[in-house]
């Protein structure tokens, strides 16, 4: 081909895909094109936001070194350890002693058939202030002994826990020190599924290790902090960020490397990431955190019903009368409580709070532990198909519509119930009085010291137990160890139990 027909070629293409350019803009423009479906026909080509200039197509971060950077001094290892202090319940005359002229509690115990088994463990935490004020999971520190906080330059002190709470698995701790970084507070409710996320900590023993995922869902539940409380609080965030033992008390931050919640929990059938982890919100955090360290407790706002579990079957629904809808069916309302006063009934379907939509119970639970007894809150609930929003005025865990301050009380940590011996009971049983453990939490105090339901208290430290008042009082100034002694009954002799108190309360 000639050099002249090669050249006309290039000029005729050229001119050909700058004519097909223009027109397509020229008659295109201000146009919205359509993909069709077999459902409604067609949709915007844009429906999912990728060409309309705003969230859609915007670009993830290059990378998190910013937000890491942030987050990693403000990340600390907790360390503790607690010395469980058994008891074996023998004679206190043993064979040893007739047969070789020793004692094995010469060795081994403390002479009283009383044996310490140290145990060691290990988690992280956030600090939240300047001066040493810590966060992390009340699991990390239940029970300890002794707790140590080494920042990530390494640097370690002795910890004080300011206070916990179970329901939630959340727990404050102090150290003596200042000018320390800190992370700042971000807003849970504004975090979105699918947004990029960090965990922070000190996962398997590792130094600090930072890892990334997307949120992958909101207002989880798991059940898991009924183990420690029998009003658990729940409504996690669910991330695919890698967490693993040792985590737990560690930050989730957002790219601006501002706090969005406390690590707490992975979902796995081995006991090691599996895919994914679960973390308390901030906004519940912070509320938390400002009672623990206002009150020594926290304040916990009640609405006063109850609701099926989320998880429950069609069949159990059907059995117990509950209907399906887009809300939290009111199952029972309590008596003289905040709902029964302002007017809620069996059967309503709450929709919203404070004109938030909530679908289900762990979500109106996060949205509730963020208020405290006394806030005025609207909810809007549907019935006989139409909705209404009333005015509800919260109140605290009493059961009725009081707000008083709750106080904390020594008894209250222990984990069950107690009740004085009844008069009957101990002529019965020829004691002057005691007190009777009516049922343990799992993984409480008394449980960690194998008290089983149905022992009955008659000494402490030494002291004469007559009632619960005289409990109170005697293990209110314990530190350390208390010894309980006491007896079950229908069984001879008498039970020997060691109830390790916490660290620093």
């Amino acid at each position: 081909m000639r050099a002249k027909q090669v050249v006309a070629v290039i000029l005729i293409s050229a001119s050909t895909a700058v004519a097909t350019m223009w027109g397509y803009n020229h008659f295109t423009e201000g146009k919205t094109y359509y993909y069709s479906t077999q459902d409604s026909g067609k949709i915007p080509a844009n429906y999912a936001k990728f060409f309309d200039g705003t969230r859609g197509n915007a670009a993830p971060p290059g990378d998190f070194t910013d937000a890491a950077s942030a987050a990693i001094p403000a990340t600390v290892h907790i360390k503790t350890k607690t010395v469980r202090t058994v008891s074996n319940n023998l004679p206190k005359h043993n064979p040893f002693s007739d047969l070789f002229g020793i004692d094995p509690d010469d060795f081994f115990g403390n002479g009283n058939g009383m044996r310490s088994l140290p145990e060691m463990a290990s988690g992280s935490g956030v600090i939240i202030s300047n001066d040493g004020y810590i966060v992390t999971n009340n699991h990390v520190v239940d029970g300890a002994d002794d707790v140590t906080v080494t920042l990530s330059n390494r640097k370690s002190f002795k910890a004080k826990v300011v206070g916990t709470d179970p329901a939630s698995d959340l727990a404050v701790v102090k150290i003596d020190a200042q000018n320390l970084p800190f992370l700042l507070y971000g807003n849970s409710d504004e975090v979105k599924v699918g947004q990029w996320v960090l965990a922070v900590g000190y996962p398997l023993t590792l130094e600090t290790t930072v890892t990334a995922g997307i949120v992958s869902a909101k207002g989880r539940t798991l059940d898991i902090n009924r183990r420690q409380s029998l009003s658990p609080v729940e409504s996690f965030i669910q991330t695919d960020a890698a967490v693993n033992p040792g985590n737990s008390g560690g930050p989730l931050i957002n790219p601006a490397g501002q706090l969005i919640g406390i690590n707490s929990a992975i979902a796995s059938p081995t006991g090691s990431y599996a895919g994914y982890s679960f973390t308390i919100p901030v906004n519940i955090v912070k509320k938390v955190v400002n009672d623990i360290m206002k009150f020594g407790t926290p304040q916990r706002a009640y609405l006063g019903i109850s609701y099926p579990r989320d998880d429950m079957s069609d069949d159990q629904k059907k059995e117990n009368n509950i209907k399906d809808g887009d809300g939290v069916y009111v199952w029972t309302v309590t008596p003289d409580g905040p709902a029964a006063h302002a007017g809620l009934k069996q059967g309503d379907l709450i929709t919203k709070l404070n004109g938030e939509e909530v679908l289900t119970g762990a979500e109106m639970i996060g949205k509730i532990a963020t208020f405290s007894p006394g806030d005025k809150i609207k909810v809007t609930y549907r019935r006989d198909g139409k909705e209404n929003t009333i005015p509800v005025t919260l109140s605290n865990n009493s059961g009725s519509t009081s707000t008083a301050i709750i106080k904390t009380s020594v008894l209250d940590k222990l984990g069950g119930q107690l009740e004085t011996l009844s008069k009957k009971d101990a002529t019965s049983l020829d004691v002057k009085g005691g007190v009777v453990v009516k049922s343990v939490t799992e993984n409480g105090l008394m449980d960690k010291s194998r008290i089983q339901e149905g022992f009955i208290i008659l000494k402490a430290n030494g002291e004469e137990v007559k009632n619960l008042e005289d409990f109170q009082r005697i293990v209110g100034k314990a530190s350390g160890t208390v010894k309980l002694e006491g007896v079950f009954p229908g069984y001879e002799g008498v039970y020997t139990y060691p109830l390790r108190l916490s660290a620093g309360q």
